[in-house]
């Protein structure tokens, strides 16, 4: 029996990944070029209908909405996150942690996608949670650290390969010493400047203070934004957030809303989770000094002065609720209540000795456009009985009809929600 050293496991480790980074690499020039990677091209869909999509639809029959709203099984999508709605066809992006962006399409327009599959697996994703558009119909998908542009991604998305421009190489977006499987799920969106702003969570439960200047220059915890198609004019656009994990532009008035997660660790009912606002670039947050109401004590952050330019949050959630996608009602279906009002996911708890969240929020805006009243307005993918989750929502999306998508990577699944006057 051979017996391995720990300096030989590591130096086979690091062969390994070493071989798969240059595996990769061609593929991504074939690609940026428009040359054949040699990829298989059939890729077979998820199934949509048996016994799985019935036990979803079953599952839904839990779910409480206001009158007039109902819920439906838009597509099976194994660990669906953040979604990217085409702008001229019935089909959407979905990203996820792992390492697939499917593609959904609905092909007869009847409001259910009928197909499921992977989108250019060919470029080889790593946790392609971040998905979004640019003005002009390029699709963005931001990876833990690597950003790709896919231009035309909805009308040449059929087959395994697809044109790319590599926006920020892998390693460039955040110190590649600087990775961590924790907090590592991006989110994107293109600013009315056209600038692509991405949320770049900080990988510790609290950062410790030899991390602060760092984090501060490249932008983890917080968002930076630069060029959608070169990277270039890269800036921190705002710090002092923990880990954002979802992004929105008010078209209002073109704010800036984000959502931030809190610190584990610290009791079942603090810190606040947060949907912030952000009015210009250069704001602070507070973290790690605050979160929501509570002051940080790990590393004596607690015994500092308190920073005089902290950005209050404008919405103080559950704590632990982990609330996560964003976005703003743009159709004209639903009641005038929610029109230009923002809906919100929060993905569940599991820092807490009884669960909440799982559900998704809705928060009233006052004329001056910051918040006014937060409630829930979908409920039920937590088992009130069991305290079992059925789902855990991520994300949320408008359609072109005034219907609304939500995102379930517990679940593997998007859901339509839509109203009729009762």
């Amino acid at each position: 029996m051979k017996t391995f050293t720990l300096g030989a496991l590591a130096t086979a480790v690091a062969l390994l990944v070493a071989g798969a980074v240059q595996a990769q690499a061609p593929n991504i020039e074939n690609l940026k070029q428009m040359k054949v990677s040699g990829v298989d091209p059939s890729m077979p869909p998820v199934p949509q209908e048996g016994k799985n999509a019935a036990a979803l639809r079953e599952n839904l029959k839990r779910v409480k909405l206001p009158p007039g709203f109902k819920i439906e099984l838009y597509a099976v999508v194994p660990d669906a996150r953040h979604m990217a709605v085409a702008p001229s066809t019935n089909m959407l992006f979905v990203g996820t942690r792992k390492s697939t962006v499917w593609a959904v399409t609905d092909r007869n327009s009847d409001g259910v996608a009928d197909e499921v599959k992977p989108f250019a697996p060919s470029a080889k994703f790593h946790v392609p949670n971040g998905v979004c558009w640019t003005k002009d119909g390029f699709l963005i998908v931001v990876e833990h650290n690597r950003v790709l542009n896919f231009p035309a991604a909805e009308f040449f998305y059929e087959g395994g390969d697809v044109a790319v421009i590599e926006t920020v190489a892998q390693g460039k977006l955040i110190p590649p010493e600087e990775e961590s499987y924790n907090h590592h799920a991006r989110t994107c969106r293109i600013g009315p400047d056209g600038m692509l702003y991405i949320t770049l969570g900080q990988p510790y439960n609290v950062q410790p203070r030899n991390k602060i200047d760092l984090f501060n220059k490249v932008g983890i915890g917080g968002i930076v934004r630069m060029n959608a198609f070169d990277g270039s004019k890269r800036e921190v656009y705002a710090t002092g957030i923990r880990n954002s994990v979802g992004i929105e532009f008010n078209p209002k008035d073109k704010t800036v809303w984000f959502t931030d997660n809190q610190t584990d660790g610290m009791g079942d009912d603090i810190p606040n989770g947060e949907i912030n606002r952000a009015t210009r670039a250069g704001q602070f947050f507070g973290y790690p000094w605050k979160q929501g109401k509570t002051r940080m004590t790990d590393f004596g952050y607690d015994k500092d002065p308190l920073p005089a330019n902290i950005t209050d949050p404008q919405v103080y959630m559950d704590a632990h609720a982990a609330d996560l996608g964003l976005a703003f009602y743009t159709g004209k279906t639903f009641p005038a209540k929610y029109q230009g009002g923002l809906f919100s996911a929060q993905h569940g708890s599991w820092n807490r000795t009884t669960p909440i969240g799982a559900r998704i929020m809705f928060t009233s805006l006052k004329a001056d456009g910051t918040a006014d009243k937060t409630e829930v307005f979908a409920d039920g993918w937590l088992d009130a009985d069991t305290g079992l989750y059925r789902g855990r929502p991520v994300d949320v999306a408008m359609m072109k009809d005034g219907s609304m998508l939500v995102s379930d990577d517990f679940a593997g699944a998007l859901y339509r929600i839509s109203y009729s006057a009762p």
